[in-house]
């Protein structure tokens, strides 16, 4: 089905969440702790294909002209939505591992001194992991022109000092685990559907 990626209003991209399961609601620990009632869960998006290069395309839209030479995306989250913003703008993908409780490069990845590289994730909520992959892309001597995601959850407060384009921005509440109303409410446990402790 041919859809117009110029078009998309923030609506058309929470019907997709909403689709295909990628937002939920309950009590959540977010990847940098904190605490939520809401999370998109972007890997039940990227299950559907269609639904995952309709998202991406308009993504990649806006990241055109940029002219990256290579995509880089944090593993696990952003490897399916790297690969396919990658496909999209016609340029290779690689992806930042966590070894250590360090992000690194391995399995032969190695950035070329210059590059101009985009640094794509799912979800921004603090940033915490793209500016570590942004950080580990610039030790290797690259460019970092832009960052971009299908969701800002910060609602456009996280600066990564780059131009950041995302598709969607909303500003969910979240909250310190020792401040967290749903914790002090004790009726349904946190819950962490992430995957940043994967080492």
């Amino acid at each position: 089905m041919k859809r117009n990626f110029m078009a998309l209003t923030d609506e058309q991209i929470l019907q997709v969440f909403k689709k295909t399961e990628g937002i939920l609601h309950g009590h959540f620990v977010l990847t940098s702790g904190r605490h939520s009632d809401t999370y998109m869960q972007c890997a039940k998006l990227f299950v559907h294909p269609e639904e995952s290069a309709y998202l991406c395309g308009a993504l990649a839209e806006k990241l055109r002209e940029f002219n990256a030479e290579i995509v880089v995306s944090p593993a696990v989250g952003g490897i399916i939505m790297g690969y396919e913003v990658a496909r999209q703008l016609g340029v290779p993908n690689f992806f930042a591992e966590r070894e250590g409780g360090s992000m690194t490069l391995r399995r032969g990845f190695a950035l070329k001194a210059g590059m101009r590289v985009i640094v794509v994730e799912d979800v921004v909520t603090t940033g915490g992991s793209v500016k570590e992959v942004m950080e580990l892309c610039r030790n290797a001597g690259a460019e970092i022109v832009a960052v971009a995601s299908v969701v800002d959850r910060s609602g456009g407060q996280v600066d990564f000092g780059v131009p950041y384009c995302a598709l969607l921005s909303m500003e969910v509440k979240s909250y310190e685990a020792s401040e967290c109303p749903l914790c002090r409410e004790g009726k349904t446990p946190a819950v962490k559907p992430g995957s940043r402790g994967l080492k």
